[in-house]
Formats: structure tokens, C-alpha cells, sequence
């Protein structure tokens, strides 16, 4: 199936995992078309770029992570089970939720989160103060 730094292993754990979502080979549409971004005439020339489609679903993907088309084919392939994933349990999915992590970690605090947490350096920064040895020389 895939040929270049990808284990057998990872290509039946692959396999398996589109059989328990009961996504099959000949339900998907795959094209290799030309890459584009930087790469150079390497990326611009060669159809290592794969776009997948699950014909009964209606899911695209579209990968061009490394220069060689069978790993985008692998990467894709994985890709597709991660959106399948996503589309099937909402918000419970694992991915789903490091979206809502990140968005959470990067929302503003209030004024009022934000002095409790001064606050609480201030105390912790005057208790490592106090552990300091006494230099008796001065």
C-alpha cells in the first residue's frame, strides 16, 4: 500500500482504524495533484500533493505534508479518519476538545483573575524570600 518510512505496523493500525469507523478503500476518490507553497521546483513540479474524498460522507482532505506521495497518501488517509472521528461524536472528540483547551488557555482573564493570580506570586515571591539563607557579614 505505502512504501517509504512507513511500518507495517502503522499501515495496519491505519486500517484497522478506518474498518472500525467502517470507512472503506472504495468508497474514497483519490487525485494527486500538483503542490504549491515553498519547496521550490521540487513541490511545483511533482504530484505529491493527495486530496481524498469520501463519496458517501462528502469529507475532503487534501495533504501535502512531506515531499513524497505515498506518505501524504498515509497522512491523508489519517487525516480523513481524524474528521470522520470529529463529525461522528462532536464535541466529545478528542480533538475537539485540544481545540477547546487551546481556546481556553488563550482567553483574556478578568481583572479580577488576574489580581488573585498577582496576588499569589506576590505571596509565593515573599515566602521564597524568607527561605533565604541570612548572610551575617553585613
Amino acid at each position: 500500500m505505502w512504501h517509504v518510512a512507513i511500518t507495517p505496523q502503522k499501515e495496519q493500525a491505519l486500517r484497522e482504524r478506518m474498518a472500525r469507523l467502517g470507512l472503506r478503500e472504495t468508497d474514497l476518490e483519490e487525485n494527486f495533484i500538483k503542490g504549491s507553497g515553498a519547496g521550490g521546483q521540487k513541490i511545483n513540479k511533482t504530484a505529491s500533493c493527495v486530496w481524498l474524498r469520501h463519496r458517501p460522507s462528502g469529507i475532503e482532505v487534501k495533504c501535502q505534508r512531506e515531499r513524497s506521495q505515498a506518505l501524504n497518501r498515509f497522512f491523508a488517509r489519517r487525516l480523513l479518519c481524524d474528521e470522520w472521528e470529529t463529525r461522528q461524536r462532536g464535541a466529545a472528540s478528542a480533538r475537539q476538545q485540544a481545540i477547546e483547551k487551546i481556546r481556553r488557555q488563550k482567553r483574556r482573564r478578568s481583572r479580577r483573575q488576574k489580581q488573585n493570580m498577582l496576588a499569589d506570586k506576590h505571596h509565593h515571591g515573599e515566602k521564597k524570600a524568607a527561605r533565604r539563607s541570612v548572610n551575617l557579614a553585613e
